[in-house]
């Protein structure tokens, strides 16, 4: 565990310089695999793991296009981005088990989010007591696996549903 621990927190610190561009743009146009961790493209959305979780799993559903807000998508996105989302909770529940979900969005840079101009739904597994004190008081996420780890996973079981 430490180890796998090390390897991670190695790899995240030597990345850590900010991407130019749409996060997610960029990465509509690589292959996907587990380093670019999209699971999987529909026909106007994807889903795609964060790659800076606040817990194991923590995926993302952003559509196709470069729109700043649910409202600028049409409603077959919208309703793809939803369905998506509920997908994405029934894979997390075949390899997790969580007891629960955060599921939201930060539409514009006011409310938060980190993508402002590509509008995206958070889809985070949750466990009861799963804040200890690195999240609350040291502003330090531990997880028990690597990303890579987490993205085979995840896209085994979202074959399965």
């Amino acid at each position: 565990m430490k180890r796998l621990w090390a390897a991670w927190r190695m790899k995240y610190v030597t990345n850590a310089a900010k991407e130019t561009g749409c996060i997610f743009c960029n990465a509509l146009g690589k292959t996907d695999n587990d380093q670019n961790l999209i699971v999987v493209r529909g026909e106007h959305a994807f889903v795609i793991l964060n790659k800076f979780p606040y817990t194991s799993g923590h995926l993302m559903v952003a559509p196709l296009t470069h729109k700043a807000t649910l409202e600028d998508l049409d409603p077959p996105t919208r309703a793809e981005m939803m369905e998506l989302s509920a997908r994405a909770m029934t894979s997390l529940r075949l390899v997790y088990n969580p007891h629960a979900f955060n599921m939201g969005a930060n539409i514009g840079e006011a409310a938060g989010a980190g993508v402002p101009g590509h509008v995206h739904l958070h889809v985070v597994p949750r466990w009861s007591g799963d804040t200890n004190f690195m999240s609350t008081v040291g502003e330090v996420r531990v997880l028990p696996e690597v990303l890579e780890t987490t993205y085979r996973r995840i896209l085994e079981a979202w074959k399965t549903t």
